[in-house]
C-alpha cells in the first residue's frame, strides 16, 4: 500500500542536526496519521507515495520543523515561585504555572527551565529543536488504512513532535 493521506504510516528514523550530529534515534516504529496533526507538512509531502520498507531523506529548515528561535519567549521569573526541587530541563505548562509568574506569559505554552540561578530562573517557552535545521532519515515501516477514531481525532496518538510537561521529580503534570 502506497503512502496517501488517511493512512497510518510506522516508522523509525535517525535525526540529526547539520553538523551530522545526532539528535535522536528511534529504533522501534511508531504509527503517525499522515493528513493528521501527527507530522509536520514537509514530512508528509516527503512520504507521499512511498511504501512499507521505503527509506526517505530530508533536510528541515526550521520554518518547516520546531519553528525559528524567539527570545520572546524567554522569560526571567522569581525562584520562589517554584518548587525547591526545580532542576533545569523540566517543563511546565503554561496553564499551571505557579501564581505570581509575568502576566505576558502565554498560557496555552509549554516552558523549559533553562537556567537556574539563587533568586531567579529563566522559562524557556520555545520547542528545544526550535531554530534548528534538521537532517532526517525515515524508514517507512508499516502503512495501513487508518481508523474512522483516527481520523475524527486526527492523530494516530502519537506525541513525538510535541515535548510533554514533566513536574518535580519527573512526574508528568497531566
Amino acid at each position: 500500500m502506497d503512502i496517501t493521506p488517511q493512512c497510518v504510516v510506522g516508522l523509525t528514523w535517525t535525526l540529526k542536526d547539520t553538523l551530522g550530529d545526532t539528535l535522536d534515534v528511534l529504533d522501534e516504529p511508531v504509527e503517525f496519521l499522515v493528513g493528521g496533526n501527527d507530522l509536520f507538512d514537509a514530512i508528509e509531502q516527503a512520504l507521499q507515495g512511498h511504501k512499507a520498507g521505503d527509506v526517505v531523506s530530508l533536510h528541515l529548515e526550521p520554518e518547516q520543523a520546531f519553528g525559528d528561535f524567539d527570545d520572546q519567549l524567554l522569560f526571567l521569573e522569581p525562584r520562589a515561585l517554584f518548587p525547591a526541587e526545580v532542576e533545569e530541563g523540566m517543563t511546565f505548562d503554561g496553564a499551571a504555572l505557579p501564581q505570581g509568574v509575568s502576566a505576558g506569559i502565554p498560557k496555552q505554552g509549554l516552558y523549559t527551565v533553562a537556567e537556574i540561578y539563587p533568586d531567579h530562573l529563566v522559562l524557556d517557552g520555545n520547542h528545544p529543536l526550535a531554530g534548528i535545521a534538521l537532517r532526517l532519515s525515515l524508514t517507512v515501516r508499516s502503512v495501513r488504512e487508518a481508523t474512522e477514531e483516527e481520523i475524527g481525532r486526527g492523530t494516530a496518538g502519537t506525541g513525538f513532535f510535541r515535548v510533554e510537561p514533566m513536574a518535580p521529580g519527573g512526574q508528568q503534570l497531566h
